[in-house]
Formats: structure tokens, C-alpha cells, sequence
């Protein structure tokens, strides 16, 4: 890996030399007057051209001869060709676009394809939508698009899905910043609204929902995202955005209204006409949501539910969050034997007294991003690019524990080599875990150091015998019992309990702490050419090559003895060809990967594009996907409560921890049964898609966007619990689906432009899922119904200096399960907007606006946050 990056650093130091003979600069305007920046400026019929910067100004260079032709293409203005025939300085004016203007894509086909003409389904949100959204981030804003689903395990941390099976940290959507798949390596989860481009550097997020992995690889078993930042060379300036905002105004989770801070830096210039670079800091800051489910939570292996009762009822109460609760005993065998007629219950169970999450996760949630970019055009058509993406700060992630990730590291760096026609990179994500830290394991372990349990339970015992034989009632006298057990547990934040909880949480798990010590890094490669010049087909190829290096120290994988390695190739290859005077446009892809674990999967794509008429167009997809096992579907060892433990699903680590000798057995609806555990090879999960949709522009005014499709899912990967007698332990293993799982699902999406610069959209869409084998933990996790309304414009009144958005979001009940735990999630709707108000010639913006601006708390995931309403004031100036 080493000599290939040494091989790609080696790129940037050819510097071909360009003899210039002739230059054409010039400026571009609308029609009062006003630059456009960031307006595309090409020579016709060839791949050169550059950008105009803030001033709307442009300078060609290495122009070979005259006269030649350029063609200028700006965001909402009719494409413009212009004949040069000399040097002389040029003014050209643009006519504002009237109408829908359908972008361009890069998702559908991993070249650039206009967005009508894609052949499955793709959502896009550009540079104007994203600056407009009242969502409080662009990530935020994906959840807007038909087809998503979004999980909020904390202010910061936030997932989005598509197509069902959404949970914290999917791993059946790829997500790519720049190019780099940013999931971290060791943790699994994606790191899109923690580690990327800053707001101000997001130029465009492009999502293709469902299979996608012919052409994107393991993991788009549902759906990839693509987060593309600016380049220096398109954007230019000093920009800075500051933001502030309340949180918490009705003091529901918190004694006084709580403050938001987002402030956002990003200076990108050009120098000369071949270099260019940028840099982006933003810094988030703001006391998070809590997570205050207090349900009784019946909890065996991952088969567990909500119950009746509470800690007042049930001596055996487990809370949801509420933490230390999990280690329970059954007292009945400890009772003295003189007693034991006193007490014909068949077993009395009690668990510790736990802690509320608000006693042992630090509040405040904070994110630094950092990010840079240096760009050299190596020649007019090939450009050098060196970029980095550093993030780090506090958030908590709900996995199989809630997470308190404390301190978290994790940067992305790049080297690349492009040109129109083919590219060439290196990448590499580094991850640091920092002093992040299990809640449930950690508490536990607290418990046990102030008053271990056998001292516990044995005066809880004691006490609870003496208040019976005395006369109490059952509930008194567990109560006198608890109140005695408890005496000296140390008050959450007295010096007492940050003595003992700070000591644990610098300790790592597998050590008898709560740490989790994790410093697994990827490395990549990849490149792909597309074949413009063929007449008979338009051809697309790529290759890559990743690596995984795991490190946790056991504890997260069975890595105690060294760090681990898994090896990934991959190669790729599309077809494209026109038929019927272009309007039947048919594809072929088709992806092979080997995963070293694994066997190889060949992953085939087939799409058919009808053109019904202009701007009207029916497709047909059959799209298969597939997944290798994430890192730790295949190797983790986790604790995760009083005698349960993860396991991967790789059959060496079911030998190794599984008793020699001994059988486990199922267990199915909260029961054990009489199935014993056999091991089976574990295999890579697969998907057969097919969809059909219709995408089409009425009068330039009327987008609409329909598809509906059914997928079947093959060795689909899970979690299946397993009980052990004799060490009286609970496994929850990584198996394969026996049975096909099969989802189907629909979606319209509508945008209509108004007059006067109103813009309205609707979409809807359902997902649903059947053949779920009893006992199996599929995690869909997905209403039946989604719903979203918005209605903007981006400039009305005197001068247009005005613009707002609202936006509302509805969805359906729905049953969520994770490893955590499985409950209810209620329906619930939304509403978001925002005014603006530019002034200083459209260079700077004011904006009030605000997310669940009628602060309904809501859920989307169990265990997760209740969120309410944030408002925000911001101002952002654009810096010559």
C-alpha cells in the first residue's frame, strides 16, 4: 500500500509544460449588470475550460488558435455560445432560465449524466437548495429527500437510509465524501455530519436509493451517497458563516434554555492559472438531546421488549436509558433455607440501581471539522489534487450500548489525479476512538467498584428477609432493602462519583473498565477510464484495492494478540449504448469483488432508458447488490450486559468462544428452546432489485419523479441469540437468513414552480417488508408511510433580497429493533423553515430560521433522543 501511494505522490510531481499561445479572458454578467461567479466556461468540442471567480471574471489560457467557440453554462441561466475570433477583452450576458432546470448527476452512471436521463432512481440537491434548506446542516437536509429514512442518536451523530432496514450507523449505504468512503473502519458507522466538508464547502449531495453496488461496491445494498465539496478553482473567496441559536426553550430536558453555536470558515483562491487551494474550519457547540426513555425493559439476549412496571413496582427494573441496571441476580437461592417456606415464589429476581443517562454522558456536544485542499492542473485537461478531512470532537452513538464518544479522531486524506476522462487515487481514513467510553458497560463496572455485588445483594437479602418476617408487604420491603443495599452510592457528579467513574472510563473494556480503544485505519486505491472515443459504446472500467487494519486491543474485536487485517479487491465495468434515434438507451455493469474472508460476488446491473417524448422518459432496472460482513459483523467480542456477549459471525471465533463440548440453544421470542446452535458458513448478504419509474418535465415547470420496486434478499445477515447452560451466558451471533427476505416499495415526488420564483414539492413513498423467518432480527426499522411538503423562494420582493422555506415532514408508527433494544416508535410530524435577506450587492445573507420550530418532541429510533425545537439566527459574508 505504501509503494502505491509512493507511486500516486510521484504524479504530482510531473509538471508537463504547456506552451500558451493564446489567452481569452473576459467577465460574465446577468442581464442588470450583477457577476456571476462559478459560471463554467468551455471551448467547445474539447474538455478545456475554467470557472469564473467572485467577480464573475475568467481568463483561458493555452488557447492554440482563433477563432474558436465557448460554451457558458451558470446555474438558473440559459446555456450560451459565444465565437471568439481575437483577444480582446470579452462581456457576455446571460438570460435567466425560466423554469425546473434538471441538473446534472454524477450518481446514476459515475460519469456525469443529466438527471432526466438517468436510468434508476437519484435525488440531488445543489449548491441553491442546500443554502436555501432551514434544515440546520446539508446533512440534515438529506433527510428531505423522497425515499429516506434518518436515525438521530445524538445532535451530531445522524444516519440516513433508504429503502428500510435504517439503524445508527447503516451499513447498507455507502457514503462517499469526495470520492472516499468515509464508514469508519473499526466502528462501522458513517461519519458524513462529523468528519466532511464544512456548510460552506458542500457543493452538491447526490443520493441513489436502492442497489447500487455494481458500480460502488460492498455495502450499497440500499442506496449511496455522495458528498461532493468545491473546488477552489470553481469557488473563490473568503467566506464566513456564523450562527447562533436556543435549544431547549420549554425546559423539558434541561433546568434553562440551552444555546446552539455553528460558525463556519472557508478561503479558496487561485494563483496564476494552474494553482489553486482552500481551507474550511467549522465548529459545533451546544448541549445535546437526552435520551430519557425510562420503560422497563424485559430484556433477553436481543429478544427483549418493553414490560410493565418500574423501579418503584419491580424490583428487577431495567430502563431503557438508565444504565447499571442490567446486572440482575435471583436472590431466592440466597435465602436462608430456615426461610425459604416464607417465600414460595419460584425465583425473585433484582436488579442494581442504575444511573439516568443524564448523570453519565457529558451534555455538551461538540464537533470541530478541518478541512483543506491544494489543486494543480498539471496540463488545461489534467488536474493534481492533495485534500484532507479532519473531525473531531464529543457526540453518542446508540449501537449495541449507548456510546459516548468522547474525544473522537478521525481523518480522511486523499491524493488524486484527474482529467475529463479518467481518475487515479489514493486514500486513507485514520481513526482514533479517544477516551470514548460504553454507558452500560461502564455503569455496571461502577457498580461493582463503590459496593460489589456480592456485598449488595447479600444486605439486600438480609434486609428484605427481616422487613417480610416483620410484616411488611413485598414492595416495602424490597424498597427497605434497596435503601440499604444503596447506602453510600456515590450522587452523580459529587466529588465521591467522579473519583470512581473517571478512574473507570481511562480504563479499557477488556480490562475492567468502560473504554474502548480503537485506532483501526483503511487504505485505498482506485481508478477508473471512460472510453469517449469509442463510436460503438460508451464504456466506463474500474479497479481498487482496500485494506483494513484493525486495532482495538480486545475491546471492541478478538484482536489481543496484534492487529488484524482484511484485504478487499474489486474491478468494475459499464456499457452504455443508444438505439431508435436515442430513444431507447440501454446499460450493462457489472462488478466483481473477493473479500479475503469471503468468497468473490459478482454483482450484475442492467437498466433500459425509454424516451416517450421530450423531456419524458420510462426506466427499467434489475440491479443486484451485495455486502461483505462489516469488520465487525466478523470479528467482534463485546460485553455488552450481565453475561451477554456479541459475537461475530466468522465459524473460528464461534469455536474459539463457544464451550468446548457444550450446546447452546435458541432463543425465540424471549424463550429458550430446544434448537441447538449449529455453526454454518457465514457468507456475504445479496440483493436482487428490480424497479421500474417514470421521470418526467412538463412545460418546464412540472418535474415529476415515480418508481416503484421489489427486492429479494439472500443470506440476509442478522443477529440470532443462543443461550448456554452451564456458564449461564447469552450469545448474540452474526448469522445468514435461511429464508429469502423480500421488501417492496413506491415513491412520487412532485416540483412545481410557481409564479414569481415560488417553488413547491411533495413526495411520498412506503417500503415494506415480508418473509421475515420467526426469531430473526432483520431491523428494518421503517414507517410504512412517509411524507414530505415544501414551498420556497429564493428571491422576491423589491431588488429580490427576500427568500424563505418551510418545510414539513410526516411518518407512520413503526416497530424499530436494534441491538440495543426493540421498541414502538410513534408517528410523528415536523416543521421547519426560514426568511432570509441579502444585502452589500448579494454578498452577504441574514437568516432567521429554525427545525421543529413547533417543538413536538419525537423519536425515530428506540433509545435514541427526543428531539425538540432549535431556532437560530445566522449571518453569513462572502469576502472578496
Amino acid at each position: 500500500m505504501k509503494k502505491i501511494m509512493l507511486a500516486l505522490s510521484s504524479c504530482f510531481l510531473l509538471i508537463i509544460a504547456n506552451a500558451q499561445k493564446q489567452t481569452i479572458s473576459g467577465r460574465i454578467t446577468d442581464d442588470d449588470g450583477q457577476s456571476l461567479p462559478s459560471t463554467s466556461v468551455i471551448v467547445k468540442s474539447t474538455r478545456q475550460g475554467t470557472y469564473t471567480d467572485n467577480n464573475g471574471r475568467f481568463k483561458l489560457t493555452g488557447i492554440n488558435s482563433l477563432p474558436v467557440t465557448l460554451m457558458i453554462t451558470s446555474l438558473g441561466y440559459v446555456t450560451h455560445e459565444e465565437e471568439v475570433n481575437n483577444t480582446g477583452e470579452l462581456l457576455i450576458k446571460l438570460k435567466p432560465y425560466i423554469g425546473i432546470e434538471p441538473p446534472v448527476v454524477l450518481a446514476s452512471k459515475r460519469v456525469p449524466t443529466k438527471i432526466l436521463e438517468s436510468p434508476v432512481s437519484i435525488e440531488r440537491m445543489g449548491v441553491a437548495v442546500l443554502e436555501a434548506t432551514p434544515s440546520v446542516s446539508p446533512y440534515d437536509a438529506i433527510a428531505n429527500l423522497k425515499g429516506v429514512d434518518f436515525t438521530t442518536s445524538s445532535f451530531t451523530f445522524k444516519t440516513p437510509s433508504t429503502r428500510g432496514f435504517n439503524g445508527s450507523g447503516s451499513a447498507r449505504v455507502n457514503q462517499l465524501l469526495d470520492g472516499m468512503d468515509n464508514q469508519a473502519p473499526g466502528l462501522n458507522f458513517s461519519v458524513g455530519n462529523f468528519v466532511s466538508a464544512t456548510q460552506l464547502d458542500v457543493d452538491n449531495i447526490e443520493l441513489l436509493p436502492g442497489a447500487s453496488s455494481a458500480l460502488y461496491g460492498p455495502g450499497g445494498m440500499n442506496g449511496t451517497i455522495l458528498i461532493n465539496s468545491k473546488n477552489p478553482f470553481v469557488y473563490q473567496g473568503l467566506s464566513v458563516l456564523l450562527k447562533q441559536g436556543i435549544m431547549n426553550v420549554d425546559k423539558r430536558q434541561r433546568p434553562d434554555i440551552t444555546g446552539f453555536n455553528d460558525w463556519s470558515i472557508r478561503w479558496a483562491k487561485v494563483l496564476g492559472s494552474r494553482f489553486a487551494f482552500k481551507i474550511g474550519v467549522q465548529y459545533i457547540k451546544a448541549k445535546d438531546w437526552l435520551a430519557t426513555d425510562s420503560s422497563n425493559y424485559g430484556r433477553i439476549g436481543d429478544a427483549g421488549g418493553v414490560i410493565a412496571g418500574s423501579r418503584n413496582t419491580d424490583p428487577n427494573y431495567d430502563g431503557v436509558n438508565v444504565y447499571g441496571d442490567e446486572t440482575t441476580v435471583d436472590i431466592k437461592p440466597f435465602i436462608p433455607a430456615m426461610y425459604q417456606s416464607f417465600f414460595p415464589q419460584q425465583s425473585i429476581n433484582v436488579s442494581r440501581t442504575g444511573y439516568a443517562e443524564r448523570d453519565i454522558i457529558d451534555p455538551v456536544t461538540k464537533n470541530l471539522k478541518l478541512s483543506g485542499a491544494i489543486h494543480y492542473k498539471v496540463t488545461p485537461n489534467i488536474e493534481a489534487s492533495l485534500s484532507g478531512f479532519y473531525g473531531t470532537g464529543n457526540s453518542v452513538y446508540t449501537g449495541s450500548d449507548r456510546y459516548s464518544l468522547n474525544g473522537i479522531k478521525i481523518g480522511q486524506y486523499k491524493l488524486e489525479l484527474r482529467s475529463a476522462n479518467w481518475f487515479v487515487r489514493g486514500y486513507t481514513t485514520q481513526e482514533n476512538a479517544g477516551q470514548s467510553y460504553a454507558s452500560t458497560t461502564l455503569t455496571r463496572r461502577f457498580n461493582e467498584e463503590w459496593k460489589p455485588s456480592t456485598t449488595w445483594y447479600g444486605q439486600y437479602v438480609n434486609q428484605f428477609v427481616q422487613a417480610r418476617l416483620t410484616g411488611s408487604e413485598e414492595r416495602v420491603a424490597h424498597e427497605r432493602a434497596r435503601s440499604t443495599a444503596d447506602a453510600g452510592r456515590p450522587e452523580p457528579g459529587s466529588a465521591a462519583f467522579n473519583q470512581v467513574f473517571d478512574k473507570l472510563k481511562a480504563i479499557p473494556i477488556s480490562q475492567g473498565g468502560g473504554l474502548f480503544l480503537d485506532r483501526s485505519d483503511l487504505w485505498m486505491a482506485e481508478g477508473q477510464y471512460s472510453f469517449s472515443k469509442l463510436k460503438f459504446v460508451e464504456l466506463v472500467a474500474g479497479a481498487n484495492y482496500k485494506q483494513y487494519v484493525l486495532n482495538s486491543q480486545g475491546t471492541i474485536f478478538i484482536d489481543t494478540a496484534g492487529k488484524i487485517g482484511i484485504s478487499e479487491v474489486g474491478a468494475y465495468a459499464q456499457a452504455t449504448k443508444k438505439f431508435l434515434n436515442n430513444r431507447l438507451t440501454l446499460s450493462a455493469s457489472g462488478r466483481i469483488d473477493k473479500n479475503e474472508n469471503f468468497k468473490g460476488k459478482i454483482t450484475p446491473r442492467y437498466t433500459a432508458l425509454v424516451k416517450v417524448a421530450e423531456d419524458n422518459n420510462i426506466r427499467v432496472s434489475y440491479q443486484t447488490a451485495y455486502r461483505f460482513p462489516t469488520t465487525q459483523q466478523q470479528l467482534i467480542k463485546l460485553q455488552v450486559g450481565s453475561n451477554i456477549y456479541l459475537l461475530g459471525g466468522l465459524p473460528w471465533i464461534n469455536t474459539l468462544l463457544m464451550p468446548k463440548g457444550q450446546t447452546s440453544y435458541a432463543i425465540r421470542e424471549g424463550k429458550v428452546t430446544a434448537d441447538p446452535y449449529v455453526a454454518k458458513e457465514f457468507k456475504p448478504e445479496t440483493c436482487n432489485s428490480f424497479e421500474l419509474g417514470y421521470r418526467g418535465l412538463i412545460e418546464k415547470k412540472l418535474l415529476i419523479d415515480v418508481y416503484g420496486y421489489i427486492s429479494n434478499y439472500r443470506n440476509f445477515i442478522g443477529r440470532s441469540s443462543f443461550y448456554e447452560p452451564q456458564a449461564k451466558t447469552i450469545y448474540s451471533i452474526v448469522v445468514n437468513s435461511e429464508n429469502r427476505v423480500k421488501t417492496t416499495g413506491y415513491g412520487i415526488g412532485l416540483n412545481y414552480l410557481l409564479a414569481k420564483n415560488f417553488t413547491a414539492s411533495t413526495n411520498f413513498y412506503s417500503d415494506r417488508i415480508t418473509d421475515v423467518p420467526g426469531g430473526f432480527i432483520a431491523n428494518f426499522n421503517t414507517p410504512k408511510y412517509r411524507l414530505n411538503l415544501g414551498l420556497s423562494n429564493n428571491g422576491f420582493g423589491k431588488d429580490k433580497k427576500l427568500g424563505f422555506a418551510v418545510q414539513y415532514k410526516w411518518q407512520d408508527a413503526f416497530f424499530f429493533e436494534n441491538e440495543f433494544g426493540n421498541g414502538n416508535i410513534d408517528a410523528f410530524s415536523t416543521l421547519d423553515a426560514q426568511v432570509s435577506y441579502k444585502w452589500l450587492k448579494n454578498k452577504s445573507q441574514l437568516r432567521l430560521g429554525g427545525t421543529n420550530i413547533l417543538n413536538k418532541y419525537y423519536r425515530n429510533g428506540f433509545a435514541n433522543p427526543e428531539t425538540g425545537g432549535l431556532y437560530y439566527l445566522s449571518v453569513r459574508f462572502d469576502i472578496l
